[in-house]
């Protein structure tokens, strides 16, 4: 994994393989980025020139090389686009993303510098965070000399007088981009090497490693407790279920948060089978129970005053002689019965049985994390996740926290009308199918059902998100993306922080 470290060397002396700054797009051409001014004077002023005369333009997502001049002891200089230029600043988003960008274009690369404009902690947090996470990949399956190694190390130059605050923030950004290339990994794992079992065995290793409770519910166990959801979801695979308990707690912490995360480590759809086309990524139907699960960690190692819950309901959703059929009737924990109209409605019947026994530790905030509908790609588009809520400040505090650390998402209604579809079941208290119009609306609504009452509980459905299918962009790699991570993680720190006010 690529190493962050922070230096308060002179950039014209620091060796490296590359010198990466930031360049913008001005109303006369490009426009060079506070911290590219000891690179502009080894080229006597005229890096603009030759940057514009090798074709860059300061466009988002844009890197060009150029070989290094005399008075540096690097051997390239990487300008990576900024956009529009600013001179208030640049937004932390687009550090990270050029950050990320500068990581991809520079793999195979053992040591690079990062001269992008971060004076303060938050920005250069931003660029250490965009550049860990630019430069991630997934290699499990291929063989040596198949691709480019990961860059080795990325320095980020910082003033001495600052210096104590910049390794403060290249170590949070650390812990969150290790993290959440720990989700990735695991929304990546090819289904045959992620089961339900092993999953629960990795978050044993987590909690081993890093102090965590983790208590593991096996089929036996589901069965005696009545987990009828996930029970139901996992007849029809020869890989039982499991429900996995991964908990923190902090000696000081006055609040506790449940993070319940869908892990379906793959989705056939069941008897209800998916049609060829819409099967193939469906290993990543546990990137909700990675994002929770990389998100508790997280809390852990940045020592954070809250406690903190992950919830991972795991389940592989087969067809088989012994799978749930639509029309049958489950039992879920808690009591509540369902009528399955669609096995591939499977992520909510998991979710459920989670939720209601998340509610018997009375948590003072419940939210969980699905790629649940594809309704909800239709509404949002593949970058953007809903968000849910049975109250409208958390639904809105979430919304806030996940556009400040770069996460886009959209704040979506759960309308009462819609109810009433889950509700007609004849044989059942409620059907996991309901109005096909708003169906993203219906699956919160059907979760909401579950939430004991008292408790606030809020809903991600990052079914858009959780993979990336087309070309690596930003600091977003082609496939898993560990979306939601930040966001939690973030909640999980303002929790902390309110409690100490």
């Amino acid at each position: 994994m690529t190493a962050l470290s922070v230096s308060t060397s002179a950039a014209a002396s620091l060796r490296a393989d590359a010198l990466v700054i930031g360049v913008a797009k001005g109303p006369k051409g490009i426009v060079l980025a506070p911290g590219a001014e000891a690179v502009n004077e080894a080229f006597e002023g005229k890096l603009a020139e030759v940057l514009t005369t090798l074709g860059a333009t300061g466009a988002e997502g844009e890197a060009v090389k150029v070989p290094s001049a005399a008075g540096l002891k690097a051997a390239l200089v990487l300008a990576v686009g900024l956009g529009e230029a600013a001179e208030d600043g640049y937004g932390l988003e687009a550090l990270r993303r050029a950050a990320g960008v500068a990581a991809r274009t520079l793999a195979g690369s053992k040591k690079a510098a990062l001269l992008l404009p971060a004076e303060s902690a938050e920005e250069v947090e931003a660029v250490a965070l965009g550049g860990l996470l630019g430069s991630y990949a997934f290699g499990a399956y291929k063989g040596n000399g198949n691709g480019k190694e990961p860059v080795g190390e990325l320095v980020l130059l910082a003033a001495r007088k600052g210096s104590k605050d910049a390794k403060a923030a290249v170590e949070r950004a650390a812990v969150v981009g290790e993290e959440m290339n720990r989700a990735r990994d695991l929304v990546n794992t090819a289904p045959n090497d992620l089961n339900p079992k092993g999953f629960a065995a990795i978050a044993q290793a987590a909690g081993k490693e890093h102090g965590l409770k983790v208590e593991v519910l096996d089929e036996k166990a589901l069965v005696k407790g009545g987990f009828g959801g996930l029970l139901g979801v996992g007849n029809g695979s020869v890989n039982p279920p499991r429900l996995v308990k991964v908990a923190y707690t902090h000696p000081k912490a006055k609040a506790t948060l449940a993070f319940i995360g869908k892990g379906i480590t793959y989705d056939s759809g069941g008897i209800s089978l998916k049609p060829a086309g819409h099967n193939e990524t469906m290993k990543c139907d546990m990137a909700g129970a990675a994002a929770v699960f990389a998100a508790v960690v997280a809390a852990k190692r940045l020592g954070l005053a809250v406690n903190v819950t992950a919830w991972l309901a795991l389940a592989e959703n087969m067809p088989s002689g012994s799978a749930t059929r639509p029309g049958d009737v489950l039992k879920m924990y808690g009591g509540k019965t369902v009528e399955v109209l669609n096995t591939d409605a499977e992520g909510r019947l998991v979710l459920a049985d989670a939720i209601v026994r998340a509610g018997e530790e009375n948590p003072d905030v419940i939210v969980d994390v699905a790629t649940l509908t594809g309704a909800m790609v239709l509404a949002l588009g593949n970058r953007t996740f809903g968000v849910m809520a049975n109250d409208d400040e958390l639904r809105e505090t979430l919304h806030a926290l996940a556009g400040e650390v770069g996460e886009q998402s959209w704040p979506m209604p759960l309308p009462a009308e819609l109810r009433k579809g889950m509700t007609e079941s004849t044989i059942a208290d409620l059907a996991n199918m309901g109005d096909r119009m708003g169906g993203g609306l219906v699956a919160g609504l059907f979760l909401k059902e579950f939430v004991a009452e008292g408790i606030d509980w809020a809903h991600l459905d990052i079914a858009g998100p959780a993979f990336h299918e087309g070309a690596p962009f930003g600091y977003t790699p082609k496939g898993g993306t560990a979306s939601a991570v930040r966001t939690l993680v973030r909640f999980a720190e303002r929790t902390a922080a309110a409690d100490k006010a």
